[in-house]
């Protein structure tokens, strides 16, 4: 396939551009600055945009059968980015009538598993409590892709960890996985490419964790 990568220098960017590298896919990787991306290899091409403005990004975008955005607050000074340079993807998709695009977002946007107990409840309204904002940011950016006229899909992790691609996660489509509290950077790249073609996640919110 060919894939447009955005936030293609952090860790789940990174690791979506390493994987369908592997996998043989056609790659443009979407950055900033060039040198922050240690990735190589044949099949990918890098692309400098700042995401500021819709039509620079047209090219990276077009003829795409994907995109796959890594895109994420940092830090929660940073809160309010992710809505809006999703938001510049989002025009520059719907200008190119780019249909396919999956995006990081977060577990507390989506429902509580009925089976978690008050241990995970307790976490999930702490851990809302304390990044409030990020995931203010986080529920505005579902909100634009709602709006959208894109195939969409919001990829739900938890608290996420440094770890190699293993595959032995769980994903809930329009869920939460129960007592999912963690999952690797390298298996949400691996979820989000193998949902790139699975129709069932066309403008769903999918829960992912181990």
């Amino acid at each position: 396939m060919k894939l447009t990568v955005f936030g293609a220098t952090g860790g789940i960017g990174q690791e979506i551009v390493r994987q369908a590298l592997a996998a043989g896919h056609e790659v443009t990787a979407v950055v900033r600055d060039p040198a922050r991306l240690p990735v190589t290899g044949a099949g990918l091409e890098v692309f400098r945009a700042d995401l500021t403005d819709p039509e620079a990004v047209r090219p990276a975008v077009s003829g795409r059968d994907a995109v796959l955005s890594g895109l994420g607050a940092r830090t929660r000074k940073d809160a309010g980015v992710t809505a809006r340079l999703t938001r510049t993807v989002l025009r520059a998709m719907e200008a190119e009538g780019t249909r396919r695009l999956l995006v990081v977002s977060a577990a507390p946007l989506g429902p509580a598993a009925p089976q978690d107990g008050p241990l995970d409840r307790t976490m999930h309204a702490v851990v809302s409590r304390v990044l409030r904002s990020v995931y203010d940011d986080l529920r505005e950016m579902e909100a634009e892709l709602a709006r959208s006229s894109v195939e969409w899909t919001s990829v739900r992790p938890p608290r996420l960890q440094d770890k190699p691609v293993g595959g032995g996660y769980r994903t809930v489509i329009g869920g939460t996985p129960a007592r999912g509290r963690f999952i690797g950077r390298a298996d949400v790249a691996h979820a989000m490419l193998a949902m790139t073609q699975d129709a069932r996640t066309v403008k769903q919110g999918v829960g992912v964790a181990y």
